[in-house]
């Protein structure tokens, strides 16, 4: 568990020292430029993430450790096709390997092989219960980027920034993909077809991700290309800015259910739950106002040009990590207690944070784009609340004589039972996985 969580850490640091040194060696406007391309890897992460990683940690049986090399050759083979596929977007969008947005794509379509299964490998090694080698390859690819990026000269293009930071990553996936290797010796290996038939969960899996993040992801790039860039490059330096919390909600989403299962009763484990919403909020909070304390020659120094920009976001962006962490912690509690209530909340909510977002843009500006996002957020919480609160409701009484008047007036046994997944007494009694 400590080199899981070591593991997640390293990786999110990793994210962030590439948002901020791109931040402090680009122009305010070539930052923009660039973290549309770094959101538009964002959501292909994702979506590799959810196709192939998460279906692959849900494997088990003697053909496991196939299934991991299988995946890691899936998706160098998938990512170099989506690479291929992003130059002629770069050249819709203009430039060659140079500045502006379709620089930045360019320079995408070549690293992004390198990127995408780098991070793969992480999946395997979890499945095969050797996380710590996982980390090994992440803390090469930290030492690696944070010093290439560094030593850009102010004023890099983003399609230099980019192709930096993906080949920096190239020792951690050839060390990664040697421990693979070595780790999988005599393994028979699975075949590749089996990640593109009807039955594979990663299907499932990523429609969830569009439904519950691709959805702002793509609105954010959409704002990009068509709008304004430097709303893109304020928003992302902002949220960079509360990095720590996002890794405090990947553990908290990663490792809560099998800590949930200990507590006896749903009740106990919604209130667990809703004190630890209540605490991560806290947390968000006092975070912001120690980004909203710090001095502007500090600010400048972690996002350069962009600090400007993103210190106006601070209030908002606070207010939606604190909205987002009762989320969080209320998604969690629905996936213990009534997994098949999630997909709809995520389809709605992710839909009408699309719709706060442009429209707050529409009125009022990047600020009014961010305050949309927060209001989106808070919406998304209360509603898993109340859907908790539904669930745990006790059941009805039944009439005097334990039946209820059936169609036509006849009388049927009641079944007052709690829904699938979940139950409605304190003891636990038919609680649900």
């Amino acid at each position: 568990m400590a080199a899981s969580v070591g593991d997640q850490g390293v990786s999110a640091l990793t994210n962030i020292a590439v948002v901020v040194f791109a931040a402090r060696q680009s122009t305010a406007r070539d930052f923009a430029d660039f973290a549309v391309v770094y959101t538009v890897f964002t959501v292909l992460l994702g979506a590799a993430t959810a196709y192939v990683g998460q279906a692959l940690v849900l494997r088990r049986g003697p053909r496991t450790a196939g299934h991991c090399r299988g995946s890691a050759l899936f998706t160098l083979a998938a990512s170099a096709a989506i690479g291929a596929a992003l130059l002629p977007a770069a050249l819709l969008t203009g430039g060659g390997i140079g500045g502006g947005v379709g620089g930045g794509l360019a320079a995408l379509g070549l690293v992004l092989p390198v990127v995408l299964t780098q991070d793969a490998l992480r999946y395997g090694f979890s499945v095969l219960g050797r996380p710590q080698l996982a980390l090994a390859a992440d803390l090469l690819r930290l030492a690696c980027a944070v010093p290439a990026l560094a030593l850009q000269p102010y004023g890099s293009s983003p399609g230099r920034l980019v192709l930096v930071w993906g080949l920096s990553a190239v020792p951690a996936l050839l060390l990664g993909g040697a421990l693979l290797l070595r780790a999988t010796r005599g393994a028979p290996p699975a075949p590749l077809r089996g990640l593109l038939g009807r039955q594979h969960l990663g299907r499932r899996f990523v429609v969830e991700f569009g439904v519950g993040n691709a959805g702002t992801q793509l609105a954010v790039i959409w704002l990009g290309v068509l709008a304004d860039p430097l709303a893109v490059g304020a928003l992302r330096g902002a949220s960079t800015l509360f990095g720590p919390m996002n890794v405090l909600f990947n553990a908290t989403t990663g490792f809560g259910p099998p800590l949930l299962g200990r507590i006896a009763g749903p009740r106990r484990q919604a209130r667990a739950t809703a004190l630890a919403g209540v605490a991560l909020a806290g947390t968000a909070a006092l975070w912001a106002t120690a980004l909203a304390l710090l001095p502007g020659a500090a600010g400048r120094q972690l996002l350069g040009d962009t600090w400007s920009a993103a210190a106006g976001l601070l209030p908002a962006t606070g207010s939606q990590y604190a909205a987002m962490a009762v989320g969080v912690c209320g998604l969690l509690t629905l996936r213990v207690l009534a997994p098949r209530t999630t997909l709809p909340l995520q389809v709605v909510f992710s839909l009408l944070s699309v719709g706060l977002l442009l429209g707050g843009y529409a009125l009022g500006g990047v600020l009014g784009a961010a305050w949309g996002l927060c209001a989106g957020s808070a919406a998304k919480a209360l509603a898993t609340r109340l859907r908790i609160r539904a669930l745990l409701r006790p059941p009805a009484p039944p009439p005097p004589g334990g039946t209820a008047p059936g169609p036509g007036g006849r009388t049927t046994a009641r079944r007052d039972a709690a829904p699938h997944g979940t139950a409605g007494a304190e003891d636990g009694r038919g609680a649900g996985a």
